[in-house]
């Protein structure tokens, strides 16, 4: 009998204001991973990506399990580009599949994290809701009720690596200290459902300031998303999208005014966040 299971893993923004490398949420876009053992090894998918070993998702189930028998199906509506966390769903989703076909009860972040390299979208991948991490592990609690996101998703994109590269390898004290004021308020209004605290919480000054030359037009809607009735805005992982908080009688007008403001650039998604993460079915 062959063994086949399809996975389900949300997209993820990262960092959320003051939180770099640590908080992340889950966004309810998906990628679609199906895992058959059909004795010989192919990946099968439409999407301009990686069609041999180094697709990432047939990385993550090698870090558990040789791929060679296994063909591998894809399917996602996550951007392939702008930071929404697709390296981390990929490798997330070929782990959950080896680690459910193979009945390895892995520790799937430990693994997810070394191959990103960070453990904040593999997390909320993972885990789905908001999540912090520290310590090797990841603390999670679901969305409020109320919190909706709108992304703003620029048509050029920038790579990980220039914008991993704008950041100094040592911030000033001040800074560091803002960052983790800041970060508490944001957990603490995210706890409690005060849209006070989350969007004095969102305020960063560690790297987004940094990357600014890199994308001008998302860092330029950061100042302009309180003036659009949203509670605030980030920059989502390593940009260049742009995460805009909004309450749910707000969005509306939100999204209209984003479209204004980004027609010709960009794209304007309302999605919201996710309280699940990956998800794994036999077949």
């Amino acid at each position: 009998m062959q063994r086949r299971r399809t996975v389900r893993v949300p997209a993820s923004s990262a960092n959320l204001g003051p939180g770099f490398d640590a908080f992340a949420a889950a966004l309810a876009l998906h990628m679609e991973l199906e895992v058959e053992e059909t004795g010989t090894f192919a990946v099968e998918t439409d999407l301009p990506i990686a069609k041999d070993r180094r697709n990432l998702a047939v990385r993550g189930f090698e870090r558990l399990h040789p791929p060679d028998a296994f063909t591998f199906r894809i399917t996602s509506d996550i951007p392939l580009s702008g930071g929404l966390g697709t390296s981390a769903a990929a490798y997330v989703a070929g782990l959950l599949a080896a680690d459910s076909i193979f009945e390895l009860d892995a520790d799937l972040l430990a693994h997810a994290t070394a191959l990103e390299g960070h453990p904040d979208n593999v997390a909320a991948a993972l885990r789905g809701g908001f999540v912090i991490c520290a310590d090797g592990e990841a603390t999670r609690f679901d969305p409020p009720s109320g919190l909706e996101a709108v992304l703003v998703v620029p048509h050029a994109a920038v790579r990980t690596a220039q914008a991993r590269a704008a950041l100094p390898a040592e911030v000033p004290m001040q800074e560091a200290v803002f960052n983790v004021a800041h970060g508490a308020l944001l957990t603490l209004g995210l706890v409690q459902g005060d849209w006070d605290l989350v969007s004095r919480g969102l305020q960063d000054r560690l790297h987004q300031s940094r990357r600014a030359g890199l994308f001008p037009r998302s860092s330029a809607l950061l100042e302009k998303a309180t003036a659009l009735g949203a509670l605030g805005a980030t920059i989502s992982g390593a940009g260049p999208t742009v995460l805009v908080w909004s309450h749910y009688e707000q969005t509306g007008g939100v999204v209209e005014g984003l479209r204004r403001e980004t027609a010709g650039w960009a794209d304007v998604m309302r999605v919201p966040f996710e309280g699940a993460g990956g998800r794994v079915r036999a077949l």
